[in-house]
């Protein structure tokens, strides 16, 4: 009765239920390409989404993510140039090769995964930074870094005492401040942070108890 009408829609278009093995066909086809470069790319996103068995378990169409995942990065590319022509220049390469390293690594099986099932789309991953796409455990390192080198600074500059017995590797002076810390167990050598006062390079080095002592009784001797 509603076949012939303009509106009338088949009940195949409407998807009733979302599960692994048809996820994917929820997203629009990647349009094909001839392009020699492109075709490569694509092939290698595929294997890097094979990694393991993730996508057998998952189900998921790797060639199509993969295909969808190189056409939004030669998007993306192109857009950063301005460019009304789509092209595989360095900038598109380099997106590749992070997107293929990240996918396989052995370290990081949850963005893999993340992908796979769709929680991770092909838009999201095209434009990932290597932070956002990194594992949790090198995540905490850069972070545990990061509060290092904030410490650091903190530690050489403020709170030290004057000297000149440490000579800056950057200026060759020594006019610097110097701070004696207990970074790890009392067995350890002390950790010295300096400041240069001239340049303000920092650095630090570990100072064992029996140098400690020898230095402090020349600083002594020099003193008196």
């Amino acid at each position: 009765m509603y076949n012939n009408h303009p509106l009338y829609l088949p009940s195949s278009f409407f998807i009733a239920d979302v599960t692994p093995n048809t996820l994917i066909s929820t997203f629009p086809r990647a349009p094909g390409t001839s392009d020699s470069v492109r075709l490569k790319c694509r092939e290698m996103l595929t294997s890097a989404l094979q990694t393991g068995d993730d996508h057998i378990t998952i189900g998921a169409d790797c060639d199509e993510l993969g295909a969808q995942i190189e056409e939004y990065i030669l998007f993306m590319s192109s857009s950063c140039t301005n460019s009304f022509f789509k092209n595989t220049d360095m900038k598109y390469k380099n997106r590749i090769r992070s997107r293929i390293a990240n996918l396989k690594d052995a370290k990081n099986p949850n963005l893999r995964r993340n992908v796979l099932c769709g929680n991770v789309p092909p838009t999201r991953i095209a434009k990932m930074t290597a932070e956002e796409m990194a594992s949790d455990e090198l995540k905490e390192m850069r972070k545990n870094l990061t509060k290092e080198a904030i410490r650091d600074h903190q530690m050489a500059k403020t709170g030290g005492t004057v000297t000149d017995l440490f000579t800056c590797g950057k200026c060759k002076k020594n006019r610097c401040t110097y701070t004696q810390v207990q970074t790890r167990s009392a067995d350890e050598p002390m950790t010295t942070f300096v400041f240069c006062n001239e340049c303000g390079n920092r650095w630090k080095l570990k100072i064992s108890l029996l140098f400690c002592v020898f230095w402090l009784l020349n600083l002594h001797h020099l003193l008196n």
